[in-house]
Order: structure tokens, then sequence, then C-alpha cells
């Protein structure tokens, strides 16, 4: 039988992206008792992305094998973690309590909370239902599943021309549509759009319905912001990339978040709580980079240790 895991450590990660698991790795260096609690695959959006070209001194790396890598050096050093999706936290007293959706719970006096940010949706009719039938949040995931196929993309940011690249070693064709006649991706992320044949870019289109049939994404219906046309775009699968949420509704009540439900957090990556610490994307901040994320999680771990000594 397998032993149940312990209830109480010194430091718990709720979020097992590149930030907590950075701070994973930095406590157990620093010999904290550490558990680490996430609700999906370990790495974050790091397993959704196909390359990372900014990476320090490494010119091009797969973004599930850094996840994995990350992983694995944590659970080395004796890392605790546990698929579990965060319900509440509690910060009465000088234990910090976190409550699972399933019923388990965990105390321990410090926390970084690490659970990043969520896909947000275009939120128009036909969607929901076609979540995992033809609208997708994830091109290394689902790409495969388009060889051959027109792909619609909305969004003119990073991660939008980003996985146009990817998506385009698929299907046979990929449109991108931006809501404006603004494009928010890096100029050489957009140059390499620019000079594939396979992926068009089209600006002040405005997605207004998913066209359903037999129960699968057939296209978009879409506004044409310029001639005020409302387009068919015939397409097998649509991938929003228009942003994204924090994920901190089990916190909120602390009074730690802004009005956009970010963490508020000091150069040291505390909150107004004490031994409550955030790290990565779930933070109010200027940029959101792997890269961050793993700055974010050392910060916050040597805080943890220096607030628990």
């Amino acid at each position: 039988m397998e032993q149940a895991p312990d209830k109480s450590y010194d430091l718990i990660i709720i979020g097992g992206g590149a930030a907590g698991l950075t701070a994973a790795v930095y406590a157990r260096r620093a010999g904290l008792k550490t558990l680490v609690l996430e609700s999906f695959a370990p790495g974050g959006k790091l397993i959704k992305t196909f390359e990372i070209e900014n990476w320090p001194g490494i010119k091009n790396v797969n973004g599930s094998q850094l996840a994995y890598d990350i992983y694995e050096q944590a659970m080395a050093l004796g890392t605790t973690y546990l698929y579990e999706k965060v319900a509440a936290l509690e910060a009465e007293g000088a234990e910090r309590r976190v409550r699972c959706a399933s019923g388990a719970e965990f105390t321990a006096p410090a926390v970084i909370i690490a659970t990043g940010t969520v896909e947000r949706l275009l939120n128009i009719p036909g969607e929901q239902e076609m979540i995992g039938r033809g609208i997708s949040f994830c091109a290394v995931c689902d790409a495969a599943f388009y060889r051959n196929k027109h792909v619609i993309i909305v969004g003119a940011g990073n991660a939008a021309f980003e996985e146009s690249l990817y998506l385009a070693e698929f299907a046979s064709k990929v449109t991108i549509l931006a809501r404006r006649d603004v494009i928010s991706a890096e100029q050489i992320t957009q140059e390499k759009v620019a000079a594939n044949p396979k992926i068009e870019v089209l600006t002040w289109r405005v997605p207004q319905e998913v066209i359903i049939e037999n129960n699968r994404v057939a296209g978009l219906k879409v506004l044409n912001k310029q001639t005020g046309a409302i387009e068919t775009m015939l397409a097998k699968g649509v991938f929003p990339y228009i942003g994204a949420d924090p994920v901190t509704e089990f916190c909120r009540d602390l009074g730690i978040t802004n009005d956009k439900g970010y963490l508020v957090v000091s150069s040291d990556m505390s909150t107004a709580v004490p031994g409550v610490y955030g790290a990565g994307d779930v933070c109010d901040k200027v940029l959101r980079q792997v890269v961050t994320a793993t700055n974010d999680g050392a910060i916050a771990a040597q805080s943890a240790l220096k607030y628990l000594r």
C-alpha cells in the first residue's frame, strides 16, 4: 500500500511550473521540507511551448524537455510532489493551511503561490462546447490532429505568432487573426512568420461565432472591422491566444491581489501576508517569461528560508 503523504511541511509551493519547481530546487538545497501541489502536469506553460530561443546559454531548447529537466532536478533533491487542485489558502496564526478540492489539507509556516495564468476565452457562441473538439489552447499538444488542415489562430502577441510557426509544420495553412493592426509579437518572430508561405496574417478581424458541423469545429464567423462585413472562414481548428488571467481564486480573500487578480509582491516576492510569497506569471509584473519565472522562484524560496529561520 502506498504511504500517505505527510500533512505538515516547512514550505508548501502551490504550482508546479518553472517558478514553483525552481523554488523547490532552492528550498530543498536549503534543507526545507518541501511540498509542491500541482493540478496539471509539471512544467506549467513550458509543456505547451515547442521552442524556447531566449533561455540564456542554450540557443534553442524544447519547452517540454526543459520542464522535465527542472522537475527531475527538484525530485532528485527530495521534493514531495502531489497532484492536487488547491481550493483555499488560510493564513490565520503561525501556520498556513492549504485546502485542496479533494478534501486533503496540508500546513506549513510558509507558502509560495506559483499558480501562473489560465488562457482567456474568446467568449463567443460555440466556443465552450467545442473545447477539445477543435478549440484548443495548446499547439504543441494538438498540432498533429491538424495535419494538412487549415487552422486559425486568434491573437497578435508572442504566443500567437510563435505557435503559428509550430502549427505550420503540420497544417496546410495557418491564418492569424488580429483584432487591430497592432502586432505585439517580437520583431524576430514577426519576420519568421512573414517569411513562412503557409501563414497568413489578417488584421482588424474579430471572431463572432464558432461554426459547428457534426459536433466539431468547422470554422469561424468573423467581423471585418474595416468593412463591417461578417466573413465566413472555414477551418478545422481554432487556437485562441488572446491573453491570460491569474489563477488566484483560492487566495483573493487574503487581500494580496490587485483588481485584476494578480499577486502584489515586493522585491523579495513577499505579499502583504507574512509567510506568503508569490512567484512567476501569477504576480503583477512587467515581463512574463520562463527566465523571469525561475528568477522569481529562486528569490521566493530564499525569502521563505529567511522568514523561517
